[in-house]
């Protein structure tokens, strides 16, 4: 059974973020902002200017008590010893804000938006100085660990794109309806495209995750200037709304449209793929073109091997999950979930 933090909005939760010590921060519809103690008692409200939805919410990396919000296509610093006005605003963005990432070093931040933009701000100059952009809405953008130039971003243009700050084009692109490998789902494509919804990168900086409408989780390594898919497995019935890999080495955590939580250990797959590198296998098929019916059926051994990845853990939340988070509290991994309700649920996870 779930525990339920209540009392902290009026309206639907759509993000989630923890800083260093366990304080959590929550926006919600209509300009909603709450801050929790460890316990799930509100230690601080806000109401954001014009009550636009606040649509992410992320703690600084290197100074807990400083936490970016966006809300409509503003962007505002809040000081959490002090829950009144906004320290700063930042107005970068022309479309509504889907999401913030803020780098380790704390230098850089990037506001993915409906246009497809991605602005990069100098954190300590104030300033943006990229304007990176996708083709349609750009629903997630993540700076990878160890790499603080280095960022992942995804959006409903189906495509899944690495950057280096000091270049305004992507090091490498890749489309997820591309990708599609021959099965089952195929037929449903035409209906239920791969648009990218959400990513995160594991604790290496090599490895990321990506969510998409078509229930699919894809898995891509990160090698140099570009990224190869090395894992695709079925994981809602449903579009999969959020992606999360937890600080042990390859547990991810998911949340899908189809109101599920699922924990997946992909530590094996991706160790075996190490060995025998996707890269190869590329190469193979790009020397020998004429070989179809081999390829086909080293697609289909591929596809039967992720099949067979099943979740550790299944969570029957029972609502369209917006945001997933994991923190410890009193000693114990548990899992957030923000839903279309104005509570926020909290479930135990078993140990890795």
């Amino acid at each position: 059974m779930a525990v339920k933090w209540i009392g902290g909005h009026s309206s639907s939760v759509l993000c989630l973020s923890v800083n260093k010590e366990g304080l959590v921060a929550s926006g919600a519809e209509r300009g909603e902002l709450t801050l929790w103690d460890g316990g799930g008692t509100p230690a601080g409200q806000l109401q954001l200017p014009k009550a636009d939805d606040v649509t992410s919410v992320v703690f600084s990396p290197q100074c807990p008590t400083r936490l970016y919000t966006s809300h409509g296509e503003t962007i505002s610093l809040l000081d959490v010893r002090s829950l009144k006005e906004p320290v700063e605003h930042f107005h970068v963005n022309e479309e509504e804000i889907n999401c913030l990432a803020v780098n380790e070093t704390d230098s850089f931040l990037a506001a993915a938006d409906d246009s497809g933009a991605i602005k990069i701000m100098d954190l300590e100059k104030k300033k943006v100085i990229r304007s990176l952009r996708h083709s349609n809405i750009c629903s997630a953008v993540v700076f990878r660990p160890q790499r603080p130039q280095s960022l992942v971003s995804c959006g409903l243009d189906m495509q899944v794109m690495l950057w280096n700050l000091q270049k305004a084009r992507p090091l490498w692109t890749t489309n997820l309806q591309e990708c599609e490998t021959d099965g089952p789902q195929s037929a449903g494509q035409f209906f239920n495209p791969p648009l990218a919804h959400s990513l995160s990168v594991a604790s290496c900086g090599n490895i990321f995750g990506c969510g998409a409408q078509d229930g699919k989780v894809r898995i891509f390594r990160v090698t140099g200037s570009r990224f190869e898919q090395e894992l695709e497995f079925q994981g809602h019935r449903l579009g999969v709304s959020q992606v999360l890999f937890m600080p042990e080495a390859y547990w991810l955590l998911t949340g899908g449209n189809d109101g599920k939580v699922l924990l997946w250990d992909v530590s094996s797959d991706v160790g075996k793929l190490q060995k025998s590198p996707a890269k190869s296998l590329q190469r193979r098929k790009v020397q020998a073109p004429a070989s179809t019916r081999k390829n086909e059926k080293l697609t289909k051994v591929a596809s039967d091997e992720h099949d067979r990845i099943l979740p550790k853990l299944t969570i029957e939340h029972g609502e369209k999950v917006n945001w997933i988070l994991c923190t410890e509290i009193k000693g114990s991994k548990r899992v957030l979930v923000a839903d279309q309700s104005s509570s926020i649920s909290l479930y135990l996870l078993p140990e890795p």
